[in-house]
């Protein structure tokens, strides 16, 4: 069967020509896609071998709201707790936000924003099975937060049952259903910013996340593993012509200097750091047990990240 226009296909009708997988912002804010090759086409639906510029996206609204794709090669970075406490001060300045947790396999932010598994009446996974629509999976967490005004969070958390968890490492999922998810929630919940937690690690889900983001945050430590796999992950975004790609270096120890943690990681990527996050023992103390910067308010730390959710939200 045509992939494209779902005709049923003879041997000699048959043709290997790419497909558009995914849809992203690439340079000039301008909307491109991303095209695998080797699928099969009837022949009439007029494929495009390389990714094109599609500007009548706008109308779309897509381009109306920003997506903020958070990942890290390796675990243990704080990457989840930087996609919340950036969520948080977003929402504090009026901003609409949603958070998707994406790590499917190994859940967590949503101990961040104080949802038990009692209150998750849909999560991430019922959606990718067809269980309900994407914005039913959406929780208003705004309260969580003590925060007041105009602005929001909305958590699409991933499932934390055991046997949910198995059957994505068994079965898998549509990465294609995802990629709509993304775009359907925007739309449903009008949201202003989407921020991705990924999956750490470059898999086809990561992928996607990356391919369709406004702007990469990747956050690494200053750790010799964390640099090597930081390098492949700006390598891929750059083939994937990511608009915008910044870098936080986190947990990084009192005896480094941060200037010169900032300028060395600059130098080898080539790329912006947009903060250097000092250890903090008040964080490890808080142990997760709500997000940063609502507890801390007048913390360096929050003065650091309100920079950078600054920069997200302009």
């Amino acid at each position: 069967m045509c992939i494209s226009c779902g005709r049923a296909l003879c041997k000699e009708q048959t043709k290997k020509m790419p497909a558009i997988l995914t849809i992203y912002v690439g340079e000039a804010n301008m909307p491109k896609a991303v095209v695998v090759s080797e699928v099969l086409y009837q022949g009439v639906c007029k494929p495009q071998p390389e990714p094109i510029e599609m500007p009548e996206l706008y109308q779309g609204g897509y381009a109306m709201s920003k997506i903020v794709s958070v990942h890290s090669f390796r675990g243990g970075t704080g990457k989840s707790n930087t996609t919340a406490n950036l969520a948080a001060l977003l929402a504090a300045k009026g901003h609409r936000v949603g958070v998707v947790d994406t790590d499917i396999a190994s859940p967590g932010i949503h101990v961040l924003f104080g949802l038990t598994e009692d209150q998750m009446a849909h999560s991430l996974n019922d959606y990718l099975w067809g269980k309900c629509e994407i914005q039913e999976t959406a929780h208003d967490v705004t309260a969580n937060l003590g925060l007041r005004g105009e602005g929001k969070v909305y958590l699409v958390p991933a499932s934390i049952r055991a046997g949910e968890i198995a059957r994505v490492l068994r079965e898998g999922y549509d990465v294609g259903l995802l990629n709509d998810g993304f775009h359907d929630l925007i739309q449903a919940l009008h949201l202003d910013v989407l921020m991705i937690d990924t999956h750490p690690g470059l898999n086809e889900e990561t992928l996607l996340s990356i391919a369709i983001s406004d702007v990469l945050l990747i956050v690494l430590r200053p750790d010799q593993q964390d640099y090597q796999g930081t390098g492949v992950t700006v390598e891929v975004a750059r083939r994937l012509d990511v608009p915008n790609m910044l870098l936080i270096v986190n947990k990084v120890p009192a005896a480094f200097a941060p200037a010169e943690v900032k300028a060395r990681v600059e130098r080898a990527y080539n790329a912006e750091v947009a903060g250097v996050l000092p250890h903090s023992e008040e964080m490890m103390v808080l142990a997760s047990a709500g997000v940063f910067v609502t507890r801390f308010p007048d913390h360096p730390i929050t003065a650091m990240l309100q920079e950078i959710a600054q920069r997200l939200g302009a």
